[in-house]
């Protein structure tokens, strides 16, 4: 068991390219990460990264052993799924991962109801970092916003999510009903990080309609753009699932009808037919189409 949970962290590695990246995707502390990749080094006598400062580089000998635990893991998926699928009730762990608690906390209240012997385990991030979580099989599920184009995944649409304008209560369009793109013409913003798809669809709607806007702070998640514009740092941009009401903003519609995303639920293709998944994914079938 302690060389799987070794093996687990060098895959984490060479998958994310960092060890930061690793330690994201694996759910551990960045020093934990480092411990176990010099402890697997240092039990085979063997290099399996080049260290350049803070950075590090994969070996020759990395390459080869990252294909192996690649299959390693897609083969315990496999085999997990097998057990599963021949259990009379829903029971052990689900893993998700999600760009946001909204979505996905609706779906699960749901299907724990249906399945309260079920242990579900959530970690949230952008799209990106949901995608490389289920490729690295450290989920089982995901909740993206984007339909992802790598052929590993397969995706089953869930919902149309229209994207709002965060302001403070004191700014000049906090009360109108509805916005336009062209109001945002050199407003000062709160924007997030590059790897967030409602961010991405908001600059390309900006650069389509010749819109320029000022950015003041760049965040990390969307409840610290929230608490920005809740602070009178800028305006944001939320999707409406993601809207809490609270003191010091308000979200306003948008008069454009292509300013939106798209809720996708992922997962391997070599996994499809793993009961646990299977049992969610009809599930969250079933739940789109009832709001529809």
């Amino acid at each position: 068991m302690k060389l799987m949970t070794l093996l687990r962290g060098f895959h984490a590695v060479a998958r994310a390219g960092s060890i930061t990246g690793g330690a994201r995707l694996a759910g551990v502390s960045q020093p934990t990460l480092s411990a176990q990749l010099a402890e697997l080094e240092r039990h085979f006598q063997v290099e399996l990264f080049y260290r350049r400062g803070r950075r590090v580089a994969i070996t020759p000998l990395g390459m080869a052993l990252r294909e192996r635990t690649h299959r390693l893991f897609e083969l315990e998926a496999e085999a997990l799924g097998l057990l599963s699928a021949n259990a009379s009730t829903l029971t052990g762990e689900l893993r998700i991962a999600a760009v946001g608690p909204y979505n996905v906390m609706r779906l699960l209240a749901g299907f724990r109801a249906e399945h309260p012997h079920l242990q579900v385990q959530v970690a949230t991030g952008d799209s990106a970092l949901v995608m490389a979580r289920v490729l690295d099989f450290a989920a089982d599920l995901g909740l993206v916003v984007e339909q992802p184009s790598d052929p590993l995944l397969e995706a089953q649409p869930q919902r149309r999510q229209p994207l709002w304008l965060l302001a403070p209560t004191g700014h000049a369009l906090a009360s109108r009903p509805m916005v336009q793109l062209a109001d945002l013409a050199g407003e000062l913003f709160v924007v997030r990080d590059t790897g967030s798809t409602t961010q991405r669809v908001f600059e390309a709607a900006l650069a389509q309609a010749g819109v320029a806007i000022r950015v003041a702070l760049r965040v990390g998640s969307r409840e610290a753009v929230r608490e920005a514009v809740a602070q009178g740092l800028g305006l944001g941009i939320v999707a409406d699932i993601g809207y809490v009401p609270g003191p010091g903003l308000v979200g306003i519609p948008f008069a454009e009808p292509h300013m939106a995303t798209h809720a996708h639920l992922i997962w391997l293709a070599s996994r499809r037919d793993a009961r646990l998944i299977r049992s969610f994914a009809a599930y969250a079938r079933r739940a789109t189409a009832a709001q529809r």
